[in-house]
């Protein structure tokens, strides 16, 4: 007996493997749409969760832990996953081009690729700086690191983080903790180690209320993270550059100048290049402006969520919170556009529980006007929290 096979009728494109979109994947393997191809196009086929992050850099999770795998997601969610750089949108005949020469056909579109760190306009950034993000390469130099102190404990090193808000703030916590347990371990003081923490304004975390700010500030002077508060980098030159030995000049708008080994680069958000050239309407910085259904402005096609879309009516900061909230949203207004049905507003929330950790095992505990001090049960928390979110990614083999 012949089996009546649906065909395919629509064509639903994902690009990037963020949080919005793993949520997404999730929901389409639950709630599966006859007649729908999904296909996922992603640079790498994992993706960091962003709260567990500081956490695996101060050595308390494993890659592993903190990395969605988006192969067997894909599976379940029975979509193709093409693992490519997307370089530009054809979007007068709904078309996505990728690097190797691929272009995917959609009908609806949905973008999910996070931003980057702003350093184009100071002078040796990009040759000379570790962005935070793509994750994978700001890893990559972080294991190199670990494994440079750990075979040269004796030796001293200094470290630049540029960016004080909470991203880098919670780096230079993270990264101080999980260096200073290899230099107690191989007996040799902690003072072989420096941190320098840069700020352009005058305080840290400008997006947080003033009592997280100054707890921050404290834990950070108290621990020996020195801090450079109104103090733009305007160049990165290097000094010495061999095998043996890296070390890098910085140099500030009011004549500071500092030399470290590594810098670390954790600014404001950013947006790829490639999206100028698309005819997506866009804010100032280039994100992509979307309506409350995280449908674009311009082009009803086409959606957006996480930190590469700016919701017109209700703008957010860069968080992750954010992505991870617009997931459900985001999957309802896909199935109901393909479905011809109306799409529905999502609103985020003004206030939300935010748990800084503070690299010791301890975390904050943030939400409005609210403020707990660092203590062990918070941090017990946020790792519940955190943990049972990435259980929804774990598939049996």
């Amino acid at each position: 007996m012949q089996q009546n096979i649906q065909p395919i009728v629509k064509n639903l494109v994902l690009i990037g493997g963020g949080h919005s979109h793993a949520i997404v994947m999730k929901m389409f393997g639950m709630k599966p749409l006859t007649g729908v191809r999904l296909i996922l196009i992603t640079t790498a086929s994992e993706t960091a969760y962003s709260g567990m992050l500081p956490g695996h850099i101060a050595g308390f999770y494993s890659h592993n832990e903190c990395h969605i795998d988006l192969r067997p997601l894909a599976n379940f969610a029975q979509a193709q996953l093409y693992v490519d750089t997307v370089v530009a949108l054809d979007l007068k005949n709904n078309k996505v081009l990728c690097d190797n020469g691929l272009a995917v056909d959609f009908d609806v579109l949905s973008i999910d690729i996070g931003s980057t760190p702003a350093i184009l306009s100071v002078s040796g950034a990009a040759e000379y700086a570790i962005a935070a993000k793509p994750v994978s390469q700001l890893l990559e130099h972080w294991y190199e690191l670990i494994a440079a102190v750990s075979k040269n404990p004796q030796e001293p090193i200094r470290i630049a983080i540029v960016g004080g808000g909470a991203g880098g703030v919670e780096l230079a916590l993270s990264m101080q903790s999980r260096l200073h347990r290899i230099l107690d371990k191989t007996q040799q003081p902690i003072q072989n180690l420096e941190i320098h923490l840069f700020q352009r304004g005058q305080e840290l975390m400008p997006n947080y209320h003033q009592s997280v700010r100054h707890q921050l500030q404290h834990i950070l002077i108290d621990r020996g993270i020195k801090l450079h508060l109104r103090e733009s980098v305007c160049k990165i030159a290097p000094k010495i550059q061999n095998e043996a030995k890296e070390v890098f000049e910085i140099k500030c708008e009011s004549g500071l100048t500092v030399e470290c080994n590594k810098i670390f680069w954790v600014t404001q958000a950013s947006a790829p290049e490639w999206l100028k050239t698309t005819g997506l309407g866009t804010d100032e910085q280039g994100f992509i402006l979307v309506e409350d259904t995280l449908q674009s402005q311009t082009h009803p096609q086409v959606f957006a969520s996480g930190d590469i879309a700016t919701m017109l009516n209700h703008p957010r900061p860069k968080a992750g919170v954010f992505a991870v909230r617009q997931g459900k949203p985001l999957f309802e207004n896909l199935q109901r556009i393909l479905l011809g049905k109306p799409l529905k507003p999502y609103k985020p929330q003004k206030e939300y529980l935010s748990l800084i950790g503070t690299g010791d095992g301890r975390a904050i505990a943030t939400r409005g006007t609210f403020t707990l001090p660092p203590h062990k049960l918070l941090w017990h928390y946020k790792d519940w929290i955190d943990r049972r979110f990435m259980e929804r990614f774990r598939f049996e083999d």
